[in-house]
């Protein structure tokens, strides 16, 4: 992938007053968040607080009842051709059990036709020809989510969302992914991640939001944010900021 070849007119998404509900449940209220090329983006806060839903609502499998998401500058309403330049890593892949590793992985390619160049980094790096006539139904946890971050990464995406992608994977795995996500970045990719565990962003994040209550309460860049709480890990300063919003 070309690190040139993005263009550079509009942000890569924003997010322009989005609120949506499920019943009386306010899960995202009136939220605006500024997402650009280049970044690796902590979403982080409590359970509840709102990420799920932007997730998919930028994925276009939640519709806010107001406000707008663009992509590259277009509305992404009734527009499906934008998540073609999307990578998602679910926190669960769900996939057909009866069907191989193998078998997913062609039925996936075939549907993304347009695809010409394919990464197969991740592929090779957690060694599934070794075992991709297993079938899904089979797999541990661990490995479902090598197949998982296979799929993200391998049509070489303008955006990553990455939810809980550590999870599950043994050390060498988390940090073969680690590595991937950090040469990612550098290509000019936008990396949209959530982690509970946050001792495991500071290698790669450049930027943290947090949320609470389907608000922004911060969005800043790492370096700002320690400089600003006085704090040396992502991990200190969140809590920092948390007893700060209590007192």
């Amino acid at each position: 992938m070309n690190p040139g070849w993005f263009p550079t007119k509009f942000d890569m998404i924003t997010v322009k007053n989005i609120t949506k509900h499920f019943g009386k449940f306010k899960a995202l209220d009136d939220l605006n968040l500024t997402m650009d090329r280049g970044e690796c983006i902590a979403l982080i806060g409590p359970n509840g607080c709102g990420k799920t839903t932007l997730i998919k609502s930028i994925l276009g499998m939640v519709l806010p009842e107001k406000g707008e998401i663009t992509f590259e500058g277009k509305n992404i309403k009734n527009d499906d051709e934008y998540r073609r330049d999307i990578g998602y890593m679910p926190q669960i892949g769900r996939y057909p059990e009866n069907m191989t590793i193998e078998q997913v992985l062609n039925m996936v390619q075939g549907i993304r036709k347009h695809a010409s160049d394919v990464d197969l980094d991740l592929y090779n790096a957690f060694e599934i020809e070794k075992f991709k006539t297993k079938r899904m139904r089979t797999l541990s946890g661990g490995t479902t989510q090598k197949v998982s971050a296979t799929l993200a990464f391998m049509f070489q995406p303008k955006v990553l969302i990455l939810d809980e992608p550590t999870a599950g994977l043994d050390p060498i795995a988390a940090e073969i992914l680690k590595e991937k996500i950090i040469a990612a970045k550098n290509k000019g990719c936008l990396i949209l991640i959530t982690s509970h565990l946050l001792s495991e962003l500071e290698d790669f994040v450049s930027q943290i939001i947090f949320m609470q209550d389907g608000q922004l309460i911060l969005h800043k860049n790492v370096d700002d944010l320690k400089a600003t709480t006085g704090q040396a890990t992502i991990a200190k300063s969140i809590i920092h900021l948390l007893k700060e919003l209590k007192s």
